[in-house]
């Protein structure tokens, strides 16, 4: 039976309030011919429990997961393995119950994980400050555009045409409504776009992800001092975190702010989330940063202590001078990314670069000597392949034969004809030569 928590009386009461004759009338701005008139077609009835569970299980059978067949997807989530040590610690109850540091004298862990958490991504980022994380890598670009117009005082912002588009789409919508003029360039397969010619006196950014979304890697220093030069900042983007132990940190290069999606770091595929947003910057921009800081301190004994040193948040402050309107961090992913780098240990963090790099030049030559066509003159573990015909369509196909090819670019750039034939191929240290040799026998026959 339905659950109706409110009597006939309650919602009389209730309407007699707000001025409404009836439930329908709340109603009263859907037009007519939206209305249902009878159940939706193809959906199932009521059934009882054990039904429905059966039904979902057969839905569910249909999955296939990344791990039980060659997998070469990327362009934004990674399968990499995580330890199992990590899962197991990740599982103790104080981990799983701790929400928020708000009572630093009972919360001592939390802020303790999240301060080595904070260490870690200065550290590979090559930044001198970093927040206790935010939702995903989209919403954390989103925030560095507008920390960027505290900062400058402008209200312009460029977006490089290799920047993944669900962080240029999580962007604009952010700062669409706060009248952010955005610039936007067209999609860069071939990585030759010149960012340092839309940058004026009014430019408040220019957002530049490295590796771009087609894995095109970069020296960004000459970007950065074109910036500089006109008094705007340098925005990186990081999608994938491990080429971080093998590239160039994007503070060596110059960059003002770095975010970066965290979750090939402690953290699975898990269907999209949630994932884990890094965010980091300069000393002198600290105060604009968005999210919390977590610092260390002494207690009155002198012992060593942990406190929430900024969270110019609006549950803290005056909502006109919150630097940020997310409401917490992704604290149990953050501890995941802490616990993994930290086993990880430094030589580990740039050995399982290298080993993603080397895979992934291994494939993209097993690729070019079949006929395949490599678009990359350079990349970190992901690359640009043009194929003859639609790519989303051999993508289907592969799939039927349970080999998950990669990513199509029109699924990322619908629309867009010239971009049609290009297929984002993605290697972890997952990928075998079993996999390769799959890969390679599907797609050269098929050139």
């Amino acid at each position: 039976m339905r659950y109706l928590p409110l009597t006939e009386a309650d919602r009389q009461e209730m309407l007699a309030a707000i001025g409404a004759p009836s439930v329908d009338a709340l109603f009263g701005d859907v037009p007519a011919a939206a209305h249902l008139t009878q159940p939706i077609a193809g959906l199932a009835p009521h059934q009882g429990e054990l039904q429905v569970e059966r039904a979902l299980s057969r839905l569910a059978a249909r999955n296939v997961p990344a791990g039980s067949c060659p997998s070469f997807l990327g362009a934004g989530a990674y399968r990499h393995h995580v330890p199992a040590s990590v899962d197991q610690l990740l599982t103790r109850g104080e981990f799983l119950t701790s929400y928020t540091p708000y009572q630093p004298e009972v919360t001592q862990g939390t802020l303790q994980y999240l301060f080595e958490f904070q260490t870690q991504v200065a550290l590979i980022t090559g930044m001198d400050v970093a927040n206790a994380s935010m939702y995903d890598g989209a919403t954390a670009c989103a925030e560095a555009v507008l920390m960027a117009n505290r900062v400058t005082r402008r209200n312009r912002a460029v977006l490089s045409g290799g920047l993944h588009p669900h962080y240029r789409d999580v962007t604009a919508t952010t700062t669409g409504v706060l009248g952010v003029d955005l610039v936007t360039l067209p999609a860069d397969p071939k990585g030759i776009e010149d960012l340092a010619a839309a940058i004026d006196d009014k430019t408040s950014c220019v957002v530049v992800q490295n590796p771009t979304l087609f894995g095109h890697v970069a020296d960004l220093t000459p970007l950065a001092e074109a910036c500089h030069a006109k008094g705007a900042l340098l925005v990186v983007v990081v999608t994938e975190v491990v080429s971080l132990g093998m590239m160039p940190s994007p503070g060596s290069m110059g960059a003002d702010i770095v975010v970066a999606e965290g979750q090939s770091i402690g953290n699975g595929l898990n269907f999209g989330g949630p994932y884990l947003g890094l965010f980091a910057t300069r000393d002198k921009f600290v105060r604009q940063m968005p999210g919390r800081l977590c610092g260390e301190t002494v207690d009155a004994d002198g012992r060593r202590g942990f406190v929430l040193t900024l969270s110019t948040r609006e549950q803290h402050i005056r909502r006109e001078k919150a630097t940020s309107n997310i409401c917490t961090n992704s604290g149990l992913c953050a501890l995941a990314f802490t616990m993994h780098l930290s086993l990880l240990g430094e030589l580990g963090f740039t050995g399982l670069a290298r080993l993603n790099h080397a895979k992934a030049v291994q494939l993209a030559d097993k690729l070019a000597a079949a006929g395949v066509t490599v678009l990359n003159q350079g990349f970190f573990n992901e690359f640009t392949v043009q194929v003859k015909g639609d790519a989303a369509a051999l993508v289907d196909t592969l799939a039927a034969e349970l080999i998950l090819a990669g990513v199509p670019i029109s699924r990322l750039h619908p629309g867009q004809v010239a971009l049609a034939d290009l297929l984002l191929v993605a290697v972890t240290e997952t990928t075998t030569e079993d996999d390769m040799d799959a890969l390679v026998q599907a797609l050269g026959g098929k050139q």
